[in-house]
């Protein structure tokens, strides 16, 4: 078992990787009442075309089986997981985003009961041809909610309109066409491809012992046959520069106009070290610009552009990268006027200096105080570890941050070739 120390925020994490590949991350945290665990596979809705490990030829699955495959894990022969884990005092979820899905409970006893249940439950299936048809029902509700949610259709609508052909554009849930071609076997397929060990990350930040943790869960592992499996190769499609839609509009039973407008990496194909440096002073230069003590925001929210539900985020990957910004807005075509005239400035100008050390160290407190939750520690940590980036370097690089690298980035990000805006209209 290998030490990880980071002296400047004097905490340890410790890593052993298993036989079968599994890698194990311990955060030991005795002062802390709640302990937290995720165990992830490196599979999101993104993962939708890829290569068998031991086959030649590509496979092409329905778009929303990594979400659908999530809904199928906690459902067991005789009930269900959330049982055994409530027996233990234990709160347990799981989510499926663009690239990963993970599992987890979050207790404050008996520790290392719940995380054999954690292991245990995400390496067996239990799908019969019924269950999966039973499943595709309630599926089907969820994305026909969701439908008709304003705050879903107005992001999925920028990410449709800045991509065209990458599935990052794809709503997580698929479609009711898209679920409908979804089958016991196809799922199999994916099960056997993308939870094997080698493909996942368990995580535990809390009261653990590390010697303790790794014994169990070796021991738990050597009594499970997993075949060696090589890399799986994943098959994205060459996404354009520009964006798929400058515009993009619905319309829905809303009082107000919703508007988002987002950006798209030209430039993705980053990871380590150079992945958070990017996201971060991103997100230093959007603070600078878009908070609510940003001098645009406050200007948009005097004028009634905006109110206080104005937001945006970055989110990037090493094959694909994008922002979405903005909120409910009475006049969606004067509030873009202004904010593309601002963005054109800041590309000429860049954002003032003070500006800059002011979020930069908001971002740095923020982080700090996010190191208090075992929630944000154990959800940033396997995300950024998937990416080869090491979360715990974030004040790091914050304090090695600059203004003219703030100022480059956000020329190179607000490309008007890869902008779109989506609106949410009122159906009158």
């Amino acid at each position: 078992m290998r030490e990880i120390r980071y002296d400047q925020l004097q905490e340890s994490v410790f890593h052993e990787q298993l036989d079968n590949g599994l890698h194990i991350y311990i955060m030991p945290k005795p002062e802390f009442h709640q302990a937290y665990a995720t165990f992830t596979a490196k599979y999101g809705s993104i993962d939708r075309e890829f290569v068998i490990p031991g086959d030649t030829k590509p496979t092409v699955v329905p778009d929303g089986i990594a979400h659908f495959l999530e809904h199928k894990m906690f459902e067991e022969e005789h009930g269900d997981v959330f049982q055994e884990f409530a027996k233990y005092g234990a709160s347990a979820n799981a989510y499926t985003t663009f690239d990963m899905t993970t599992y987890l409970f979050s207790a404050t006893d008996h520790l290392y009961e719940n995380l054999q249940i954690l292991v245990d439950f995400v390496q067996r299936t239990h799908l019969t041809d019924e269950n999966v048809e039973k499943e595709k029902g309630i599926i089907g509700q969820e994305i026909q909610m969701y439908d008709d949610n304003p705050d879903w259709r107005s992001y999925f609508g920028v990410l449709q309109g800045l991509f065209k052909e990458h599935p990052v554009r794809i709503d997580i849930a698929g479609t009711i066409d898209s679920i409908a071609k979804i089958t016991k076997e196809t799922l199999n397929d994916c099960y056997k491809t993308f939870y094997h060990p080698s493909n996942m990350l368990l995580f535990v930040v809390g009261p653990f012992d590390p010697p303790k943790v790794v014994d169990l869960v070796a021991k738990n592992q050597s009594a499970k046959q997993f075949q060696p499996q090589a890399e799986i190769q994943r098959i994205y499609p060459q996404e354009p520069l520009e964006a798929a839609n400058p515009r993009m509009e619905v319309h829905l039973s809303v009082s107000i106009p919703r508007c988002l407008f987002g950006f798209k990496e030209v430039n993705p194909g980053v990871t380590g070290r150079s992945l958070l440096e990017r996201e971060l002073s991103t997100a230093v230069g959007f603070d600078t610009l878009f908070s609510r003590s940003a001098e645009l925001f406050n200007r948009l929210y005097n004028a009634g552009l905006i109110d206080k539900g104005f937001t945006w985020e970055y989110e990037v990957n090493k094959d694909y990268g994008f922002s979405v910004i903005g909120g409910n807005s009475k006049d969606p075509d004067r509030l873009m006027s202004i904010i593309n005239a601002e963005v054109a400035k800041v590309r000429q100008e860049g954002v003032p200096r003070d500006a800059f050390e002011l979020s930069r160290k908001k971002m740095i407190g923020k982080f700090l105080e996010g190191m208090d939750s075992p929630r944000y520690i154990a959800r940033n940590f396997t995300s950024y570890r998937f990416k080869d980036a090491d979360f715990f370097e974030s004040v790091s690089v914050l304090e090695q941050l600059t203004h003219e690298q703030v100022n480059r980035r956000l020329a190179e990000h607000f490309e008007p070739k890869a902008q779109t805006v989506s609106l949410v209209l009122p159906n009158s």
